[in-house]
């Protein structure tokens, strides 16, 4: 395979910057920049060199370089990494200087294909990688790392070794049907069957909650115009990201950003004050929040407190039927405490202007939409990908018609044709078996340089 390199940290002001080289000929290409003068590094010592352009002998900088030999390396080949000064300019001229002396620019994702490619890794496992790289909560970097560390890669693999040893079972008893006393009778094959059945059900059904700790909860500020959506929005992320003042629809469109609630993930959205107005852009504003309205996992209706919730507002509520509605009572601090109910026990009520109330709205949100990642075990594995969750489903489906085939007296020779293909399905999550086409969807994912 080709030799190649890539700059492995961002390019741009900085302290330090990664050149990685990997391939059979990374000693011989960094040879050429070291030249007579530079004493060949030892392996897995980071060495002080001079590197200098072949072309010209020009000094291009004083790094640090570490040489790894294959398979003891991150893509299981001959690697180079090297430490150069940071900035625009230098990285880019020792790359370049790299490619002239014989290596090729790496593609995205290359050197972490290569580690697949030699066993260094398993599929799940460079997910994870790519998890950890895009990761914006506590709580998804957690199951990065428990994926990384073969956490879900071990339980594929166990649920795949059962089904060789429910086959290996069936075998022999097509092979030896009139033993008195078989291996495993067909009755203990059906209950191991549905047990295994029991297990991918379980590992399926973190797949909706996985996906939203990657991508975060779709979480809707909602209410009339002026009813303090902009200033919760803002209270939350904790930075002035919305237009805030007190005349009524200012918030025209709709602002989005990440936040961490708990160590999870929640895409906080701004939207316009949902009214009935005969103003293009205002209308256009009030479209935009319902398109969002339809997508949420999560809305925070936000009413004024110390006012009853109108018709109109409960009518809101209840269209929104099969999502998660959040009462929250803003603008405390204008209420007489004293004189006023807030609202009623299950709405959150809050201030932004002196911070009552957001701790314990902070708290409530990931229990209504990550109730299941909450509760659940540490080291409980969690599908976070569409891939996934589509080949724990494949494999379920093929168990449990092969459950199904047996109890219903089909032949065990003919129950056993859906085993295989519930198998194949757990090896291609694995990557025991995958097509170019999953690679190149997966690895182009990633940026040059990992």
């Amino acid at each position: 395979m080709d030799t190649i390199v890539a700059l492995a940290t961002p390019p741009g002001r900085s302290a330090l910057a990664v050149i990685r080289l990997s391939g059979d000929r990374s000693s011989e290409i960094l040879s050429a920049l070291l030249g007579d003068s530079g004493r060949f590094p030892e392996v897995r010592r980071p060495t002080l060199c001079t590197l200098a352009d072949p072309a010209d002998g020009r000094v291009l900088d004083h790094a640090v370089v570490t040489v790894f030999r294959g398979p003891e390396s991150y893509t299981g080949e001959d690697m180079v990494e090297v430490s150069s000064h940071g900035g625009w300019l230098t990285p880019a001229l020792i790359e370049e200087a790299f490619i002239g002396a014989g290596a090729r620019r790496a593609e995205p994702g290359e050197f972490t294909r290569r580690a697949y490619l030699n066993g260094k890794l398993d599929l799940v496992q460079a997910e994870a990688i790519l998890d950890l790289i895009d990761g914006q909560s506590r709580e998804f970097h957690q199951a990065a790392i428990f994926q990384l560390e073969r956490g879900l890669s071990s339980r594929l693999a166990d649920l795949k070794e059962r089904l060789v040893r429910l086959e290996a079972h069936l075998v022999q008893h097509i092979d030896f049907p009139e033993e008195d006393e078989a291996p495993m009778p067909p009755d203990s094959i059906a209950t191991e069957a549905d047990s295994v059945v029991g297990a991918l059900e379980e590992l399926l059904a973190t797949a909706p909650e996985g996906e939203l700790l990657r991508e975060g909860a779709v979480t809707v500020l909602a209410g009339r115009p002026n009813s303090g959506k902009s200033s919760l929005f803002n209270a939350m992320l904790g930075v002035e990201r919305a237009i805030v003042t007190e005349v009524p629809g200012t918030t025209r469109d709709a602002l989005e950003a990440v936040v961490s609630l708990g160590g999870f993930p929640f895409r906080l959205v701004d939207t316009a004050g949902i009214h009935d107005t005969d103003e293009r852009v205002e209308r256009l504003g009030v479209e935009v929040a319902r398109r969002y309205l339809e997508g949420a996992d999560l809305v925070l209706l936000c009413v004024e407190a110390g006012r009853p919730v109108e018709e109109d507002e409960a009518m809101f509520a209840e269209s929104l039927a099969g999502k998660e509605v959040v009462v929250v009572r803003t603008k405390a601090d204008l209420v007489d405490v004293a004189g006023e109910a807030l609202g009623e026990e299950d709405h959150v009520v809050v201030s932004t202007l002196t911070g009552e109330g957001l701790g314990r709205l902070r708290e409530k949100l990931p229990s209504l939409v990550f109730q299941g990642l909450v509760s659940a075990r540490a080291d409980a594995p969690v599908l976070t990908r569409k891939r996934q969750a589509d080949g724990v489903r494949r494999a379920l489906e093929g168990v449990r018609a092969f459950s199904a085939a047996l109890r219903e007296g089909v032949p065990a020779e003919l129950a056993s044709t859906h085993l295989r293909p519930a198998e194949s399905a757990l090896e291609e999550l694995l990557g025991v078996i995958a097509s170019e086409e999953v690679l190149d969807a997966l690895f182009d994912e990633f940026c040059i340089g990992k």
